[in-house]
């Protein structure tokens, strides 16, 4: 009987486990999402400030010889 008592409670904390994982994975995959929402929204409602003056592509200046 003791062995019965024990693979219960061992099925029993697998069960526990596997749902605080679902439930972790599922909140992982919210946030994903909501960042994903975020990014898609402010890159429809760009504002002039975030844009810069001109439309060349910004590239390091080479040193100027003396």
């Amino acid at each position: 009987m003791y062995e019965y008592e024990l693979q219960q409670a061992r099925s029993a904390e697998l069960l526990r486990r596997a749902a605080d994982e679902r439930l972790a994975r599922e909140v992982v995959r919210g946030r994903r999402a909501a960042r994903r929402e975020a990014a898609e929204q402010a890159a429809r409602t760009t504002t002039p400030e975030s844009e810069p003056h001109t439309h060349r592509p910004r590239r390091p200046r080479s040193a100027r010889t003396a």
